[in-house]
């Protein structure tokens, strides 16, 4: 997400390439140490693509007919994409996989199946409702599922007997590697670094780590995290319509959900017309077909504007809203957002009632008493698939939501700045490096925040410790570079389905961490952050270099 901001970069611009002259040879030395060992990696992996690309082929036939017009280079683009990241999860690379019940995420079967019409060891559905299954006919044999992400960590999935464990990356390798892509002048004035190994949680390098940055988007790890410690990884957020008993007035209670749907397609999440089909018929069991309704949004406090004001970005922050309160058919990403999302729902929710032979008042505000009888409720997936969403996504709604959800959690006042306390002190109670650290949203819009390379780092070191493993989801959220979310575009001609990350963008700041699997197998945690840059999109590339040459890289 790019917050649009005037700035008078072009008068930088031929300082700009005096420096990048300046800086070329030694981006070509780091070149030149990662080529050969991503160049091994590639051909490492080239027997088992060949293979699979051979079995494949008759299907990808069918699917794969020559395309015309605008659509068709993009789509040989994505293709492109895809193909690399499985030639590199079919080499040593396995480890950084995507993961399900037998190693691959879901996002990343989904993707695969889209675009290679290959299945895998758990890529399809036991039901075949999707059409993906392994026992579909005529459907390709299974590809390798990519293995567990703390594979890195030794040992197979499943396994209790524990590998060898490689060596580590020292810091005069790693420094060898990254410091000259990091003094890219696209990387702007600023900038900090960590990388750390997850199985020990050892640093192994640092430039400015402790220093305090703005994080953008990272910060939602830092959200993930605090959410799942405070409330489990199996919570779920409910709404519920309940009936005041004198009064007849059905109130519509919003328990904080974001990803609650009006939609016809519910997809799994938590349905507004199915609240509405089942109140319906509690309601007439009642003997009750007209009623007086209102809605509920006191679990939060304060505010419901974000401080960067009315913006595509996030709708204002309620306990009660549905898709996000977007006025198109989107998912994700700015979108036009209703301006009281709370009203806008429970107008909709009123139409499914009148559809179910139940007529309304007009809705207005109100809040449930104690004495109110829930007539009925839905609930959220778990938290853990929250989680996944907002991290692969960047979804900022579901973000505000969670920092909102842990101060509930936790007794604090729900707000934005209750909200960012909470999240903290859920972190300073983990024994995390906190200082310096200042949370104003959730999310990672405000530009107030401040976030370390330490802290981040320590945060994914965090969610990969084996004795909690109810913060894994804030691993397996992360983007797949190639495949999912905010890294679908990224890392085509790099490490494409071995880098997972979380991204950050703001005018001015780039940022990006997350976790890689070096050469020698090692699991990494890294994390990048930038201040005062002035292209995006040179300053993303800079960043997807370095995180490459972790991958490609022993450095020791």
């Amino acid at each position: 997400m790019i917050v649009p901001e005037l700035r008078p970069w072009r008068a930088a611009r031929p300082h700009v390439e005096r420096v990048a002259d300046a800086v070329r040879p030694r981006l070509a030395r780091a070149a030149g140490i990662v080529r050969p060992r991503l160049a091994r990696v590639g051909a490492a992996a080239k027997p088992q693509v060949a293979r699979l690309t051979q079995a494949a082929k008759p299907h990808l036939a069918r699917v794969t007919k020559p395309m015309a017009g605008p659509n068709a280079r993009s789509w040989q683009y994505s293709a492109g994409a895809a193909t690399a990241g499985l030639a590199l999860a079919a080499g040593v690379v396995t480890a950084a996989g995507p993961w399900d019940s037998t190693g691959q995420r879901t996002a990343e079967r989904d993707r695969a199946v889209a675009l290679e019409r290959t299945g895998g060891a758990d890529h399809g559905r036991a039901d075949d409702s999707s059409g993906t299954s392994d026992t579909v006919a005529g459907a390709p044999r299974p590809a390798p599922s990519a293995a567990s992400v703390l594979t890195g960590l030794g040992g197979a999935v499943g396994s209790t007997v524990k590998s060898a464990p490689a060596a580590l990356p020292t810091g005069p390798g790693l420094a060898n590697v990254l410091a000259p892509l990091l003094d890219d002048p696209a990387l702007g004035a600023r900038h900090t670094a960590a990388v750390v190994d997850v199985a020990t949680g050892r640093p192994l390098y640092g430039t400015g780590a402790d220093q305090a940055l703005t994080p953008a988007s990272t910060t939602k790890i830092a959200t993930a995290v605090a959410a799942l410690s405070a409330m489990g990884a199996e919570h779920r957020l409910t709404t519920r319509a309940a009936l005041e008993p004198d009064t007849k007035e059905l109130v519509l209670v919003g328990g904080g959900d974001p990803t609650l749907t009006a939609r016809p397609e519910a997809e799994g999440w938590a349905s507004l017309r199915t609240l509405a089909v089942s109140t319906a018929a509690a309601l007439k069991k009642r003997g009750l077909t007209q009623v007086t309704l209102s809605y509920d949004t006191t679990l939060y406090a304060g505010t419901q504007v974000h401080p960067i004001g009315i913006n595509p970005n996030l709708a204002p922050v309620t306990a009660l809203s549905a898709d996000e309160g977007r006025t198109d058919d989107s998912t994700s990403g700015p979108a036009t957002r209703v301006s009281d999302p709370a009203a806008d729902a429970t107008l909709k929710f009123a139409e499914f009632l009148k559809a179910a032979g139940i007529r309304t008042t007009a809705p207005g505000p109100s809040k449930a008493t104690t004495r109110a009888q829930s007539l009925a409720t839905v609930s959220s997936p778990p938290l853990s698939a929250l989680v996944e969403r907002m991290l692969t996504n960047s979804d900022n709604d579901i973000a505000e939501a969670l920092a909102r959800q842990t101060a509930v959690a936790t007794r604090v006042r729900a707000d934005f700045d209750g909200a960012g306390k909470a999240v903290q002190a859920q972190l300073k109670k983990l024994g995390l490096p906190t200082a310096g650290a200042r949370f104003r949203d959730g999310s990672g819009l405000n530009r107030e925040d401040r976030l370390t390379a330490n802290l981040l780092t320590a945060l994914l070191v965090k969610a990969g410790d084996p004795a909690r493993p109810g913060l894994r989801p804030v691993l397996t959220g992360l983007p797949v570079a190639g495949f999912t979310g905010t890294l679908t575009s990224r890392y085509g001609d790099g490490a494409a389905g071995v880098v997972r990350a979380k991204t950050g963008t703001l005018t001015g700041v780039n940022t990006l961490a997350g976790t890689v699997v070096d050469q020698d197998g090692r699991l990494l945690a890294f994390a990048l952050l930038t201040a005062d840059t002035t292209d995006p999109a040179a300053a993303q590339a800079a960043l997807d270099r370095a995180a490459t040459a972790l991958a490609g890289c022993g450095c020791r």
